[in-house]
């Protein structure tokens, strides 16, 4: 099976609102859908910035921009926030640019870069930079949702059969609560040190206990054929 893309496990109903949305309006948005934060689109329903909790929240940190501005010295995520505490509209206390992916990158790769990023939400953009859909922390942890038995079959008919050529039925393969133990003979070591790689990259897997034995040990010729120059 090929790695899930993000349009494979996005949400695609996304509510959004406007620069002009006026802040009680967002208050009352994220209060009655029970969401953290709602992108800002323009009329091509681009995004241009997101509102969340916590760029609402500058208004009672800074007491409705009541409070003295921050000191000279004050680093920029603070002077950012005073200046949201004065906002009215989604336009001036959103933050931006907005983090995107496109559509058909790997879960991985949208992993990789939620991490990188610190944020808790990527936007799904199209070639013309359309909203399409969101992918959040929480859709990339449902693949770990997957049936066992889904897994199981997966790794026989994948791993075994399409990748390592070997007969399926000739290993025992067991999967319980995403945790795969597989026992069976391939020809080569490094048959067996691919399969179990394979297996921990199939979706929903979360740890292999293999036991796998091989009749020839080419760990020697496969080290001498990286150390090969390249002509």
């Amino acid at each position: 099976m090929r790695e899930p893309t993000v349009d494979q496990v996005m949400t695609r109903d996304v509510v959004t609102v406007r620069r002009t949305t006026p802040f009680k309006e967002l208050v009352e948005l994220l209060d009655d859908k029970g969401f953290s934060a709602v992108p800002v689109v323009d009329e091509e329903n681009r995004p241009i910035g997101v509102v969340s909790e916590a760029d609402l929240l500058a208004k009672e940190e800074f007491l409705g921009g009541a409070a003295p501005s921050p000191a000279l010295f004050s680093g920029k995520a603070r002077k950012d926030r005073w200046h949201k505490a004065h906002g009215v509209l989604a336009g001036e206390v959103m933050s931006s640019p907005v983090i995107t992916v496109a559509p058909e990158a790997s879960v991985s790769a949208a992993a990789r870069q939620l991490a990188r990023s610190g944020v808790r939400r990527l936007f799904v953009v199209d070639p013309a930079g359309a909203l399409a859909g969101v992918v959040a922390r929480r859709d990339l942890l449902g693949l770990f949702l997957r049936d066992d038995g889904e897994i199981r079959a997966d790794v026989l008919q994948h791993v075994f059969h399409s990748v390592l050529l070997a007969d399926p039925d000739t290993f025992d393969v067991a999967v319980e609560r995403g945790v795969v133990s597989v026992r069976g003979r391939l020809e080569r070591r490094s048959e067996t040190e691919l399969a179990v790689r394979l297996i921990r990259a199939t979706p929903g897997v979360v740890d292999v206990v293999p036991t796998l034995s091989y009749g020839w040990d080419d760990s020697d010729m496969t080290i001498a054929k990286s150390l090969q120059p390249r002509l």
